[in-house]
């Protein structure tokens, strides 16, 4: 039986959709594992001949990450991947650390055993990555530990904002990992242990203060990194 006009402009609508998200897709992971390095171009021309697609997704896909803050489009209309501003690091620090307070007291108030097997999961996956010695799956389970923590305190923006901080942190996350040449320190895995017990007895207070503290660390190290190995020695401060 022979297609109607409208059966191949819902399939021609599906094919531009996948599309556009498998490019999106495979462009934000080497962006965020630092494959695609900041700075680096992106042409459709060879994006396109890359993906075997037209240049329509990949237009696409260039605007929803511009739109995520991945890419940066010139005044001359070139697209690069955007760089990381670290002069932009006090305010990312401010916004994430209050992120982790309120998404890890706010579990704490509503620890639910069901939910508390999905973060113990991710804990899981994150202590495997650190004994491997895997940065990207470091990061990954990282992120997805949070997230869970987040999605148990019930508030889906939370949730989502803390997502998208999370995601702009990794790059920076990966450039720090490599100072230990992926040899992450236990103490990462233990501090995400103290936080699981403090969910789990509904220590609220105590949860608070080990969200401070696990987002403190992570300000005076990347700190020391960024003056050292970046030599922009620049004050990253919390209150």
């Amino acid at each position: 039986m022979a297609k109607s006009e409208t059966d191949e402009g819902e399939e021609t609508t599906r094919v531009r959709g996948s599309g556009t998200q498998s490019v999106y897709a495979a462009l934000r992971g080497e962006i965020l594992a630092m494959t695609l390095a900041p700075g680096s171009p992106l042409d459709e021309v060879r994006l396109s001949e890359r993906f075997k697609m037209s240049r329509t997704p990949i237009r696409e896909a260039l605007l929803r990450l511009a739109s995520d803050g991945f890419v940066t489009t010139l005044p001359n209309r070139n697209t690069i991947v955007a760089t990381i501003d670290f002069a932009t690091l006090p305010t990312y620090f401010e916004a994430l650390t209050l992120m982790y307070r309120v998404t890890t007291r706010g579990a704490a108030q509503r620890g639910a055993p069901a939910a508390m097997a999905a973060i113990r999961a991710r804990q899981q996956e994150f202590a495997d990555a650190v004994a491997a010695q895997d940065a990207y799956a470091m990061i990954e389970a990282n992120r997805e530990f949070h997230v869970a923590i987040a999605e148990l305190g019930g508030n889906a923006y939370y949730t989502t904002f803390f997502a998208r901080l999370l995601d702009e942190g990794r790059r920076i996350l990966r450039l720090y990992y490599s100072t230990f040449d992926d040899r992450l320190p236990r103490q990462y895995v233990e501090e995400h242990e103290e936080m699981i017990a403090a969910i789990e007895t509904g220590d609220v207070e105590r949860a608070d203060r080990l969200a401070i503290d696990h987002a403190a660390q992570i300000v005076r190290q990347i700190q020391e990194y960024v003056a050292r190995d970046l030599r922009k020695p620049i004050e990253l401060k919390i209150e």
